[in-house]
């Protein structure tokens, strides 16, 4: 039988002028873009948190924290591909991620058939098992006054049961 678990990851950046938009894994026109010492992608680094999070491994600062110059400007794709490396070294899967990201603009609905496709190659698993959903929040709050991106990342992994004997791993 196989063991399953379930993360949450949530994550904000604040737009800034003279910052491309990143988004899903995919670059977005708009005036503005996320600050972040990456590419600032919510929408990735909530799944990765969630997913770290799925497997207890900590955050996604713990594993490629802001203050190492190798993740300066980093594609957050690369991100994603480490922490799905991580969890297979714990004997972890990707089983299905399910996110929101809550923005005013740009309108991201016509941007959501790419993401899944973007995200569903970098973690190995079907555009079926990625669902991606976006909502505003009525001009209320920072997301409403268009100061930030924040995203919700709910995901499940799955880890093969090992063979036991007596109770015990074999």
């Amino acid at each position: 039988m196989a063991k399953i678990r379930v993360g949450f990851g949530y994550d904000v950046h604040r737009l800034v002028e003279g910052r491309e938009l990143w988004l899903g894994g995919i670059r977005l026109e708009h005036d503005r873009g996320l600050l972040g010492h990456s590419d600032a992608d919510v929408l990735i680094h909530a799944v990765c948190d969630a997913l770290l999070g799925a497997a207890n491994m900590r955050d996604i600062g713990y594993h490629f924290p802001d203050t190492a110059g190798e993740y300066e400007n980093i594609d957050s794709k690369v991100l994603l591909r480490k922490t799905v490396a991580l969890l297979a070294s714990k004997g972890y899967a990707v089983g299905n991620v399910d996110v929101t990201v809550c923005a005013e603009r740009p309108k991201l609905n016509p941007h959501i058939p790419r993401m899944k496709q973007v995200l569903a190659a970098v973690m190995g698993v079907d555009e079926e098992d990625v669902s991606i959903k976006a909502t505003t929040t009525e001009r209320l709050g920072f997301t409403g006054r268009e100061e930030g991106i924040a995203a919700y990342a709910v995901v499940l992994v799955e880890r093969a049961a090992l063979a036991c004997e007596g109770g015990k791993p074999l």
